[in-house]
């Protein structure tokens, strides 16, 4: 329920995204209402029905005047959010806090937030110790018309790619495990090269490659040294291998030392501009995303409020 605007400015909007697959999905949130009503906090609380809610509701939030607006999702959901929340004219008001909940957490893990532990996720919004971060931004041609897409953790063209839209076929517990398998069955064996061509820092690359990753944050460890809050964007761009070449990139991904793998050709830039990837997929956040190309990838520095934790654990 969302009340009179000038009443929202010290109360939490909470947007509640159900893990995709839960057998209970309001399990989870019911023990984050117990917690909240033990701390005394205000809030009014809106579920989303479905992916393609969550940045329509993070825009109505923004828009009637909630000052901090708390995400209970993963890092596909926080993507949403944030352009639902860039859209509005209140941008630069509004402070985001997020209680990790999705399949993949990403962003949340960088700042040393982990799913198990929403009472310390709560308690570290409320202290609201806010960072000012960088946002990515995706911007092509859209009939004509230019269409941005903004992102906290990655841009992926290439296998990677693939997989995620894959993961993300199924909603049910069980199909979400067949198709999480056969994901990881195409990463292994479906090893494509794409023709790709993009520039940055005045230098055009065109080579064939197996992914292209673009992260403002860890990536998913394909660019583990990425900063969110250094104005820069960090580039891999990684070859096929052979088999027992691709477990080793898979293993160096898991320790994050995919800067040290031989098939990688990093780059750090201000600005990428991806003129074509051949049929490559894309994906962005942990969601499948189509744009048109050329696509100029950029980066916004510190232009969001962010609520980070005291300290990372």
């Amino acid at each position: 329920m969302i009340k009179a605007h000038n009443d929202n400015r010290h109360r939490w909007g909470i947007i509640y995204c159900p893990k995709v697959g839960a057998l209970r999905p309001m399990k989870r949130w019911n023990e984050i209402r117990d917690y909240l009503k033990g701390k005394g906090v205000e809030y009014d609380f809106i579920q989303s029905e479905n992916f393609a809610s969550i940045e329509r509701l993070s825009k109505v939030l923004a828009d009637n005047g909630y000052e901090t607006i708390v995400l209970v999702g993963g890092d596909g959901a926080l993507q949403d959010a944030i352009n639902g929340i860039m859209a509005s004219e209140n941008y630069r008001k509004i402070a985001l806090g997020l209680i990790p909940n999705g399949i993949a957490n990403d962003y949340a893990s960088y700042w040393g937030m982990n799913e198990g532990d929403y009472k310390w996720a709560i308690d570290c919004i409320m202290a609201r110790r806010i960072r000012k971060v960088d946002v990515g931004c995706c911007s092509y041609i859209v009939d004509g018309a230019e269409t941005k897409r903004y992102f906290l953790n990655v841009v992926n063209i290439g296998i990677s790619a693939h997989v995620v839209e894959i993961a993300n076929r199924e909603q049910y517990v069980f199909s979400k495990i067949s198709s999480t398998l056969t994901a990881l069955f195409h990463l292994l064996f479906y090893r494509q090269n794409f023709n790709m061509k993009f520039t940055l820092n005045n230098q055009t690359v065109e080579k064939k490659f197996m992914m292209l990753c673009i992260g403002n944050s860890n990536g998913y460890g394909m660019t583990p040294s990425a900063v969110p809050y250094n104005g820069m964007l960090d580039v891999a761009a990684i070859k096929r291998p052979m088999f027992m070449g691709m477990l080793q990139g898979m293993y160096m991904v898991w320790q994050r030392k995919i800067m040290n793998y031989k098939l990688m050709e990093p780059f750090r830039t201000k600005e990428i501009v991806i003129d074509s990837v051949g049929n490559a997929h894309a994906g962005i956040d942990g969601r499948p995303f189509e744009p048109t190309y050329p696509m100029r990838v950029s980066i916004i520095p510190e232009v969001f409020n962010f609520i980070i934790p005291n300290k990372k654990r």
